[in-house]
């Protein structure tokens, strides 16, 4: 519950705020002390004293990678999401340095890119020091100036990752955004017109001295801003070529980065077209293994059902001569056993039955020969003449 998201705060860039912190050191902030016992219950109005005992910036630490208090305090500002109004302020506050740096690494992630260049913008002119703990451990020396530079510049601060936000030129021609004015252009002004005001130095002709009237010269007090102004304007000079360079070699770099990206993009393609015609090839040489398998098992089931059905056939043929052989044996023993003697029984011959006796009579009546038939007659009388029996 203690590491849950305000229920009313909004979301951030179309996700929950602190996701734009990315999960392992989420969860190294969730696991350490300073959040468990520092951030426990803190509000926007008690957070402002823990933002004030803050003495150093940074991301991890260590081999575990420890986090920083002021990365707690981030965290802990995108769960409860304090009012803009209170992140301005932050911002603005001159007393304390890391309270300023705090609402403007806030603003960094959570506010609209007008914003942004509209509230960390003026930091520029802050050239306080601060520390800042590196990943080893160590402490290193900064500025205000240049953490804000990071900010607006670099992709990655922190150990977290920043969204990403357009560049100034495209926000000025867009009309979002006035085009910047330097904290030192007030100065230039003031220093063009005291040149206006200022008069040639007038010359004698014949001698080449000064006239007496001469009102162009300066006193050591003006000499002194003279001189104040110069070291100014060479100051701001530096800023905006440093400013130009540093934005040049960002494009530079963003170009590089995204003609890299588009590279990995088309690798990945080819990489991916690839494994899937390579994974269409092995699906084709696997359908035709299995057509082929499967043509070979019809085949062998067909010879083996040819085969039981040519075995059952031999099988049948054998039972029907061997039932057909035992059906003639039993006929020959059973007529052998009727005509023998020992077929009979003690009081005599078996009497048949009368069926079978009609019906021996009825066939020996239809095969006897008529004894007045003209051919049998004429068959006797030759049969006599030769001395044969005469036919019955």
């Amino acid at each position: 519950m203690a590491n849950r998201t305000d229920p009313l705060a909004k979301s951030i860039h179309g996700t929950n705020p602190q996701n734009l912190v990315e999960k392992i050191v989420r969860s190294k902030i969730y696991q350490s002390t300073y959040w468990k016992e520092q951030c426990f219950g803190l509000t926007a109005e008690t957070l402002v004293d823990k933002a004030m005992e803050l003495d150093h910036t940074g991301g991890t630490y260590g081999g575990n990678r420890k986090p920083t208090p002021f990365l707690c305090l981030a965290l802990k500002m995108l769960q409860i999401q304090p009012d803009k109004d209170i992140v301005v302020e932050f911002i603005k506050n001159e007393d304390y340095k890391y309270v300023r740096v705090l609402g403007a690494f806030y603003l960094r992630l959570t506010g609209t890119v007008a914003d942004v260049y509209q509230y960390l913008e003026p930091l520029y002119n802050d050239y306080r020091k601060i520390r800042h703990k590196l990943s080893d451990g160590k402490f290193t020396l900064t500025h205000v100036d240049e953490f804000i530079d990071e900010l607006l510049t670099k992709d990655y601060s922190c150990d977290t990752a920043l969204p990403r936000i357009q560049k100034r030129w495209v926000l000025e021609a867009s009309g979002t955004l006035e085009p910047r004015r330097s904290a030192l252009e007030d100065d230039f002004e003031e220093e063009e017109e005291d040149k206006e005001e200022e008069q040639p130095m007038e010359i004698d002709e014949p001698n080449g001295r000064e006239k007496d009237s001469y009102r162009g010269r300066s006193s050591p007090r003006e000499r002194e801003r003279d001189r104040d102004r110069d070291r100014e304007r060479k100051h701001e000079r530096h800023h905006r070529d440093r400013d130009y360079d540093r934005d040049r070699d960002y494009d530079r770099d963003y170009g590089r980065g995204r003609e890299r990206d588009r590279d990995r993009d088309r690798e990945r393609n080819r990489n991916r077209d690839r494994d899937r015609d390579r994974h269409r090839m092995r699906e084709d040489d696997y359908s035709r293994d299995r057509d082929r398998d499967r043509d070979r098992d019809g085949r062998e089931r067909e010879r083996r059902d040819r085969d039981r059905g040519r075995h059952r056939s031999r099988s049948r043929s054998r039972d029907r001569r061997e039932r057909d052989r035992e059906d003639g044996e039993y006929r020959r023993r059973r007529g052998r056993g009727s005509a023998s003697p020992r077929g009979r029984g003690e009081d005599g011959p078996r009497e048949e039955p009368k069926r079978k006796k009609e019906k021996k009579e009825k066939k020996g009546e239809g095969n006897a020969p008529d004894p007045n038939d003209p051919e049998i007659i004429e068959m006797n009388k030759l049969r006599a003449s030769l001395g044969l029996k005469p036919l019955k």
